[in-house]
């Protein structure tokens, strides 16, 4: 079987790894990072960068730069979390025909499984470059409390990249298994995952090979992402307060905070004290206004206290959930960028009254243990078996708007359940199926995943017709639903597609498309690059042309500046053949400066 990779489609970063012959390979990008941040960003000259690449020209192309749309997958435009993205985003963002949340960059709508895949798919190149073979098959991470809708944004991501999702693996589960392989130990663990965008706890259980996830709890709205934005709100508050300039209206500002807030965060993890230094933040009509301000570990703690206190609150309720106590956990692990902030740390370990378990990279031990499912599915790993739940509960709206729980959270998948119901009213000619998941008494308060209908019911008193339901979820977490009507046996059977995120049809386009454009997009890239090229060629001509005029005659003189000048003619053009050709010449010209220069010292 050929190779399967692991990825940890990450909020703030990504990682890809391979697990083979019992060792797990982190795999580097191009610039040699074991981690590529999750950012995309779209230039004037229509290329498309990816990782590290889009993250250092992030203030310079502010509004064309798009980072964390994982918190938006799966997502409404008008939810309170989009809202809140939205407020300290310099990027747009709008409403899709059927309500989800897109980025707008230069005109065009992208969704956040389209972003996804754009990170997906380069990370997918760097696995294929350093093991010098074609990749198609991954498994791939998502936090635990992802809803159906969600885990199906991911897998369609997956599939735009050009892989072959084998399973969607919950991020803390991926941890234990990272943890527990490297180890011949049992016991009960408490996996701690506090990431950029998302936080999850899970309780598992392992012995023999076995990995039972126990329960899950957790916000896939909150991680570093918040702790950044509250850190952004305090300055630009401050700010406003010295200056009455509102910098929420400021796109180059907002990233330029960001990357501040980012950057002081992380230093604040091994320092007490750090300085925010950005000159020349904005303008008015008396000058440029600078913004400078020295931040303690202290107050960042406090600014941000009830974020951490409130991942210790869903720890309560997996341990709740799981029916175990601080003191049948045998240890936590710590998982997530996040988790190396000394008042997430402390927090943990104050809550289980134990140290955390250090001994896992917490940036890279879900990408291990998605390569290790990966490994195990490609049978390179025999002998380890992973069982995990179901993180919210799944059912039908029923009389009178009510949510009827099918499967209940936290219960082991893959789960098949049935029931059996009747209609409402008399001579009921068909029903309505809706699916939901959540944990709300009623219906309008649940997600809807889907509607469907069960149709040629015999006429028959309110009551009387049996039809029975069927929920079964998959290894994934994806759920399938069928409806059969007893006494016809007419049954209606749908591979629930999420409400939200992309319609198969809308998937098959952006495929083709792709695959239309294949040579363009190449093209376009490789044009750019020339430009780039014949650009730093002309800058570096030019600051020598300066500096050695005196030394060429009129005639070099003159050749060379029309070569220049030709230079900058070609790079206005889309001609690769002209631009190539006054590339060549140039350089002929950069070249004879040289020799003129040294002329005297041969």
């Amino acid at each position: 079987m050929d190779k399967v990779i692991g990825i940890d489609l990450g909020t703030t970063n990504s990682c890809v790894v391979l697990y083979d012959g019992g060792v797990a390979h982190v795999i580097p990008n191009a610039e040699g990072s074991r981690t590529t941040p999750s950012i995309v960003a779209f230039t004037g000259d229509g290329q498309r960068l990816c990782g590290n690449i889009a993250k250092r020209q992030a203030v310079a192309n502010a509004t064309h730069t798009v980072f964390a749309t994982k918190r938006m997958m799966g997502r409404k435009f008008k939810s309170p979390e989009v809202q809140r993205i939205q407020m300290t985003s310099p990027f747009k963002i709008a409403a899709a025909d059927n309500g989800d949340a897109v980025v707008v960059v230069h005109g065009k709508r992208y969704t956040p499984p389209e972003i996804g895949a754009f990170v997906l798919r380069q990370l997918r190149e760097s696995a294929q470059e350093y093991l010098d073979q074609p990749i198609t098959d991954a498994v791939i991470t998502v936090p635990a409390y992802f809803d159906d809708n969600q885990r199906q944004a991911t897998r369609d991501a997956g599939r735009l990249a050009g892989l072959n999702v084998m399973r969607i693996i919950n991020e803390p589960t991926a941890a234990a298994l990272a943890y527990g392989v490297s180890t011949d130990s049992s016991g009960i663990i408490a996996v701690y995952d506090l990431g950029g965008g998302t936080f999850d706890i899970s309780i598992l259980e392992f012995s023999g090979g076995v990995f039972q996830v126990k329960a899950t709890h957790g916000d896939t709205f909150l991680g570093g992402e918040d702790i950044d934005a509250r850190l952004m709100d305090a300055l630009i508050e401050g700010f406003r307060a010295e200056t009455n300039i509102d910098l929420y209206q400021d796109p180059v500002a907002l990233q330029r905070l960001k990357d501040a807030s980012e950057r002081a965060k992380i230093e604040l993890s091994t320092v007490e004290e750090t300085e925010i230094s950005l000159p020349f933040l904005t303008a008015d009509n008396s000058g440029p206004k600078h913004l400078r301000r020295v931040l303690t570990r202290t107050e960042l703690e406090q600014l941000t206290q009830d974020l951490v206190d409130q991942t210790i609150v869903h720890c309560q309720d997996a341990l709740n959930a799981a029916n175990v106590t601080n003191a049948d956990i045998t240890d936590v692990l710590m998982v997530g960028g996040m988790t190396k902030m000394p008042l997430v740390f402390n927090a943990v370990a104050n809550f289980f009254g134990r140290t955390p378990n250090r001994t896992v990279n917490p940036d890279e031990a879900v990408a291990v243990g998605a390569a290790i499912q990966g490994a195990i599915l490609a049978g390179d790993v025999g002998e380890v078996v992973l069982l995990d739940v179901n993180p919210l509960s799944l059912g039908i709206e029923t009389s009178g708007g009510v949510f009827t729980k099918l499967i209940p959270r936290n219960v082991t998948v893959p789960v098949s359940i049935t029931e059996t119901f009747t209609t409402s009213e008399d001579y009921q000619p068909l029903v309505n199926i809706h699916v939901l998941q959540g944990e709300r008494p009623l219906a309008s308060d649940n997600t809807s995943l889907a509607r469907f209908e069960l149709v040629g019911i015999p006429p028959a008193l309110r009551g009387v017709p049996k039809i029975e339901v069927t929920f079964a979820i998959d290894a994934n977490g994806i759920l399938q639903v069928s409806a059969r009507d007893l006494g016809t046996k007419r049954e209606q059977q749908v591979r629930v597609r999420a409400t939200s995120g992309l319609s198969e049809a809308a998937i098959e386009r952006i495929l083709a498309e792709a695959e239309q454009y294949t040579d363009a997009d190449r093209m376009n890239v490789e044009l750019a690059e020339l430009r780039r090229r014949v650009a730093g060629l002309i800058y570096t001509t030019e600051r020598s042309l300066a500096e050695s005029s005196n030394y060429l005659t009129e005639s070099e003189l003159e050749q060379i500046r029309a070569d220049l000048e030709s230079a900058r003619r070609a790079t206005e053009s889309a001609d690769m053949n002209k631009i190539q050709n006054t590339l060549r010449d140039l350089e002929k010209s950069a070249f004879r400066i040289t020799e003129v220069m040294y002329r005297d010292f041969t």
